[in-house]
């Protein structure tokens, strides 16, 4: 079995003295199991002092629910924690894995995070229901989620071109999402091309029985088109964001409570977030940062990671470096209304309320 497609295949006496005893015992497991609950509840928000400055003595871990598993996605993240910057801003941190059964916005409801990754449309949607969420930081300022196909038999320079294609998407998933927009707004008919419903087979990709296959151009993307090289192919990317289609992707979030009560923390774990993502994106450190992913992703080689986070690198800072984490109002705007226009939300929402960056 090859490293990729192992990688393809990769979460129980008297009545009344015994009356005295039995009221002693239970007394004794209430106090026990309280005491319990005091120890392993480290999921408490951390206390601020009155000059609004963090404690970082006696303070419990800082919570964050990341939106998929360990990998290039969480670059920053990761580098942040790896590399001492939470610790260096007195921060103790926790980074817990995401995944089709975590979220990280019902966790921030719950108070079983402090903050969270997630995309615009799962933010979006919550509020629509009444979450209390806030955007602090974009990470990604262009959207990875991109269709692979095979340049050397088919040339897709624009939309139009999509026409009598096979193409692959995940009904229910972002991509199904980008694509009727995308649809939509060049006036393509559903039915000009042939829809493959995606699953975790990637068969019928290289049968060429599906033309166009959904991935994560920084992720997936990679490792498959090293897959296509070694079979003489050569990969090309369908980009919906070169054609106008600027669906927000990854973001860094909070509740509206701890945003309120806890500024200073929110500003500083910010601040050290970004940082992580600063230099998880230098091309200096490359090396490093690439080890530091490794050691939480051993299945995908170091060599891979240094190929994924040069393709993150330009979806991440796409100009400048200090760009890191701008939040772009309009791509949220479109984002939205796509929701809207395709039922998924039944009403307009306040986009500028939610999008709050980091306390001043």
């Amino acid at each position: 079995m090859t490293e990729f497609d192992a990688f393809l295949d990769k979460m129980r006496v008297n009545r009344a003295d015994h009356l005295h005893s039995c009221f002693n015992a239970l007394t004794i497991w209430v106090v026990f199991l309280l005491c319990l609950i005091g120890c392993t509840s480290n999921e408490t928000p951390q206390i601020e002092t009155k000059d609004n400055t963090i404690k970082s003595g006696d303070s419990r871990p800082v919570v964050c629910r990341l939106k998929w598993l360990y990998n290039t996605s969480v670059a920053g993240e990761i580098w942040a924690q790896e590399s001492g910057i939470f610790k260096a801003q007195g921060l103790t941190v926790k980074l817990r894995e995401g995944g089709p059964e975590q979220d990280a916005i019902k966790d921030l409801e719950l108070g079983r995070a402090h903050f969270g990754v997630a995309s615009a449309d799962q933010v979006i949607r919550a509020a629509a229901k009444g979450a209390d969420v806030v955007v602090l930081a974009q990470i990604f300022q262009v959207n990875p989620l991109q269709w692979i196909y095979a340049k050397d038999k088919r040339a897709i320079a624009k939309p139009q071109n999509l026409k009598g294609l096979c193409v692959g998407v995940t009904y229910g998933g972002n991509d199904e999402s980008i694509l009727s927009a995308l649809l939509r707004m060049y006036k393509i008919r559903p039915d000009d091309l042939e829809l493959y419903a995606v699953h975790y087979d990637f068969n019928p990709f290289w049968k060429g029985e599906v033309e166009l296959w959904p991935v994560y151009r920084n992720t997936q993307g990679i490792i498959l088109q090293e897959k296509m090289a070694q079979t003489g192919k050569y990969a090309g990317f369908f980009n919906p964001n070169t054609f106008g289609i600027r669906f927000v992707a990854n973001s860094l979030i909070t509740s509206k409570k701890v945003y309120n009560e806890q500024p200073q923390l929110v500003r500083v774990f910010t601040e050290a977030v970004l940082k992580g993502w600063k230099d998880a994106m230098d091309s200096e450190l490359e090396l490093k940062v690439a080890e530091a992913i490794h050691r939480l992703d051993p299945e995908t080689p170091v060599s891979v990671i240094q190929q994924q986070l040069a393709e993150t690198r330009a979806l991440v800072v796409p100009e400048s470096p200090e760009a890191i984490g701008t939040i772009d109002t309009k791509a949220w705007k479109q984002t939205a209304d796509i929701l809207i226009t395709q039922g998924m939300i039944s009403q307009e929402i306040d986009i500028t309320s939610l999008l709050a960056g980091p306390p001043p």
